[in-house]
């Protein structure tokens, strides 16, 4: 019996913490119009309360992140990762588990939570993860300028969570956090060994992580290129510089 032929390019959307694919913004409509189809996924613990990360841990993410990888790569000749924030280091760490045809991009990775909003006691956290219930019990909320430097998208950022909008948690749990950290101390192991051609996409503004983190990838990674907008925020896709960072990647995705 003959096997069905592969469709030809997707590219695998992987959200930020507490987030969904409304953290990629116009990325997929940009992506569907040079032929490339997209697929989103939602991470364990997510699209539904903040509470519901308290127990999700990062191999949960991992695993769901290679399953949905694994998934697309039967159907497609070429899948593409492309992860925002937290996504960012599964898309990468996915792609270390399965060197295969594609390509990586990685907005706002953050190797390193360093960026000019992180207050300085923000290494007290390790001290607070050996108490477990209180690292589940203490909340880490959204706050101004909830990574938008753009001053219209933020006010109407700030009335969705007022609504309570589902696009978006308004805050998540330490222990959370915990997990996050454990996804930095993979990438630090394994971003040497990549060999995806990769596009790293930092703002110098951005207010959760610094330029260090894509300084690290791009020394880390042989194959890689680095773009570093000026005018926006964490919430690169969405902020100011979103058309610069979708005409870069459709052209690095379409090559």
């Amino acid at each position: 019996m003959k096997q069905p032929e592969k469709r030809r390019t997707v590219a695998l959307l992987i959200h930020g913490l507490g987030g969904t694919v409304h953290d990629l913004g116009i990325l997929r409509k940009s992506l569907n119009q040079i032929g490339i189809d997209t697929h989103a996924l939602s991470l364990p613990g997510h699209g539904s309360s903040p509470e519901d990360l308290i127990m999700a841990r990062a191999e949960q993410w991992i695993s769901v992140a290679t399953r949905e990888y694994d998934m697309l790569a039967r159907t497609y000749e070429t899948v593409h990762l492309i992860g925002m924030c937290m996504g960012a280091l599964l898309a990468l760490i996915v792609a270390e588990r399965r060197p295969r045809d594609g390509k990586l991009v990685l907005l706002a990775a953050p190797v390193f939570l360093d960026g000019w909003s992180m207050p300085f006691y923000r290494r007290l956290r390790y001290f607070l993860y050996l108490i477990p219930c209180l690292a589940r019990r203490m909340r880490v909320t959204e706050q101004d300028p909830y990574g938008i430097k753009n001053a219209l998208t933020r006010s109407l950022i700030k009335a969705r969570f007022q609504r309570g909008d589902a696009f978006h948690y308004r805050w998540v749990p330490l222990a959370c956090i915990r997990q996050v950290d454990r996804l930095r101390y993979k990438v630090w192991r394994v971003a040497r060994h990549i060999r995806h051609p990769t596009l790293v996409i930092n703002s110098r503004e951005d207010e959760v992580t610094s330029v260090k983190s894509a300084s690290f990838l791009v020394d880390a990674i042989p194959t890689s290129r680095c773009l570093i907008v000026e005018n926006s925020y964490h919430m690169l896709c969405i902020d100011n510089d979103r058309k610069q960072i979708a005409e870069t990647m459709t052209a690095f995705l379409g090559n």
